[in-house]
């Protein structure tokens, strides 16, 4: 499944009350370590069907990453029942963002 494009329009439904654990991920356009993460985040969405991947464009929402103090991008957050349990702040390996999940 394509990551999912959030907005506080549609962050309640997708993420707080996603019956999956979802990854966050908090990014911008212009940001060139976002851009790197781009293909590891979209892969990670096409394989696991167990986890729901949200994509959170800053420029776009400032709202949604003030209300979860970003400071800088990328930025990943893991959420499950609405709370967040894990999230780290810059380029990840693929496995070092799937064992987020653990």
């Amino acid at each position: 499944m394509a990551a999912i494009r959030i907005t506080k329009d549609n962050f309640n439904d997708e993420v707080l009350k996603s019956d999956r654990p979802v990854l966050l991920d908090f990014w911008a356009g212009w940001c060139g370590p976002c851009r790197m993460l781009v293909p590891v985040v979209d892969q990670i969405a096409e394989e696991r069907d167990d986890i729901k991947v949200c994509k959170v464009n800053v420029d776009e929402e400032p709202e949604l990453a003030s209300a979860f103090g970003v400071m800088s991008i990328p930025t990943l957050a893991v959420i499950k029942d609405g709370q967040v349990v894990n999230g780290c702040v810059g380029v990840r390996s693929k496995s070092e963002i799937v064992k987020m999940f653990q």
